[in-house]
């Protein structure tokens, strides 16, 4: 009896120890060539739990934890319960990450030592160096402190669900080396969203953009070294794309938002189109869902600040319109963009594209 085995056939194999990325990828290479050289165009992979034992083991996690932070209330000494969750945490890991590989139950302890290391290095960072470092400094070091931890965590465990947790500490460690005197005075009340633009002066806007490219492209590394998706490089790509390109989005937006007339909705939809045609070449669609919601936020307070109406059912139609569009014909869309690009570095190293039309 034969059997055909799929591209989660040999996700699943490599997860399970029995090929290595590069064997599963050789795999898919030469599957792909016995089929006239025309790959599967499959989704991206995308898993958060695999079944409903995952659900309930993460559910007694987050009891577990919840009910640890409250005993943290009883001590004389509260950072006892985020040092005991960190070491909880790993030791967990090691059974439910690295022995029996699952997801979701993953997630929750990595967020669990995430939190515990952050309340740790904040409060020993503040209690110990305010006498010889400004609280903006300290802020910064503490952050890197986070992601370095962080990064640990992912050194050891392989999860690439970390790698959210990490950019979303890279974004907020740029911007406390770029622009902290800003924080502060959003901290103080000022209006964030005056500070956001690329025009306003400030560094922030600056920072987030920088963050969120530099986050795009580590992601985009991940995906040239696995262009099958097969592993976990891609896995980290997609989350590592989650924090990107709202990042991006953000500081686009709220530069067109501060412009005049016409050049705000033309700006809004340059961006957006840079952003389709980029998830297009990486073959990335949730590079471009994770900036879409808050694109329509932005749409929807620009109306309001004309205060003459751009509705929401128009907001929905134009994006929904253009996600339904764009979602339908995503394979062929992406094969006549990639044929019509020409060569550039690292092309051939990009998700292979199928030779169909329209």
């Amino acid at each position: 009896m034969s059997v055909d085995l799929t591209s989660a056939d040999l996700r699943a194999a490599v997860q399970a120890g029995y090929l290595t990325e590069a064997q599963a990828a050789n795999l898919q290479a030469l599957a792909a060539n016995r089929i006239a050289n025309r790959p599967e165009p499959d989704d991206e992979p995308f898993e958060m739990f695999r079944g409903f034992s995952e659900i309930f083991i993460s559910v007694g996690l987050i009891i577990l934890m919840t009910g640890l932070v409250g005993v943290s209330a009883l001590m004389t000494s509260p950072l006892l319960v985020p040092a005991f969750c960190v070491v909880l945490s790993a030791v967990l890991a090691q059974y439910f990450t690295i022995r029996r590989r699952m997801v979701l139950p993953s997630i929750v302890l990595v967020c669990t030592y995430g939190a515990a290391v952050s309340a740790l290095i904040t409060w020993y960072a503040f209690a110990n160096l305010l006498d010889v470092a400004e609280p903006q400094t300290i802020t910064a070091i503490a952050l890197a402190l986070i992601m370095a931890a962080l990064l640990v965590w992912y050194r050891i465990f392989r999860l690439p669900f970390t790698m959210l947790l990490i950019g979303l500490a890279g974004v907020l460690l740029a911007v406390a080396l770029i622009a902290p005197s800003d924080v502060y005075a959003f901290m103080s009340g000022v209006n964030m969203t005056s500070i956001m633009s690329l025009t306003s002066g400030s560094g922030v806007p600056f920072a987030t953009l920088g963050a969120g490219l530099v986050a795009a492209a580590v992601a985009l590394r991940f995906d040239m070294r696995d262009p099958h998706r097969l592993g976990r490089a891609s896995a980290s790509a997609f989350w590592l794309d989650l924090v990107a390109a709202p990042a991006i989005v953000n500081t686009l937006g709220q530069t067109a938002m501060a412009m005049e007339g016409g050049a705000r909705l033309l700006t809004m939809a340059l961006a957006l189109l840079v952003m389709a045609l980029y998830a297009l070449v990486i073959d990335r669609r949730s590079f471009l869902t994770a900036g879409l919601g808050y694109l329509a936020w932005l749409i929807w307070m620009l109306g309001n600040q004309d205060g003459r109406g751009l509705d929401w059912p128009v907001i929905l139609i134009l994006i929904g319109g253009a996600v339904t569009a764009l979602g339908a014909w995503w394979v062929p869309l992406r094969a006549a963009l990639m044929r019509t690009l020409p060569q550039f570095p690292g092309k051939n190293r990009l998700p292979p594209y199928a030779k169909g039309d329209l």
